[in-house]
């Protein structure tokens, strides 16, 4: 998919700040901050559009957060059919990474009686390929 296309999936309008942001996120083999993501983009759009732009993005969850010990944010994207909102995210303790992890299914857990899940978040943590080897 390209940006546009992912933008267009989530009945959004496409501006070049929205799909350069896109286009960073489909790049990036791993989470990003919000930093890495501005620093990437450069100086192409000035702050508050980038900002708009990016809370647009968060609301219309074409992007999801991944908080990280509670005070660490990265984003990744929800492309339909690859990332759902519920999966697990890993975190490398060495290089401090965040990767998206295949879905879980809720069918895999027993909730008592009566409950209802309306978010999964499961973070795994431990060391990458890369800084395993």
């Amino acid at each position: 998919m390209n940006p546009s296309e992912v933008l267009h999936s989530h009945r959004l309008k496409s501006t070049s700040c929205r799909e350069g942001i896109v286009e960073v996120m489909l790049q990036a083999s791993r989470a990003l901050s919000e930093a890495e993501i501005k620093t990437i983009l450069g100086n192409r759009h000035d702050r508050t559009t980038f900002y708009r732009s990016f809370k647009t993005l968060i609301e219309k969850e074409v992007i999801h957060q991944i908080v990280i010990d509670k005070n660490e944010v990265r984003y990744a994207l929800n492309l339909p059919g690859i990332h759902q909102h519920e999966h697990v995210h890993f975190h490398c303790s060495s290089c401090n990474q965040v990767f998206c992890v295949e879905p879980v299914s809720e069918a895999t857990m027993t909730l008592p009686s009566g409950f209802d899940v309306s978010e999964t978040e499961i973070m795994l943590k431990g060391k990458c390929n890369h800084c395993k080897s």
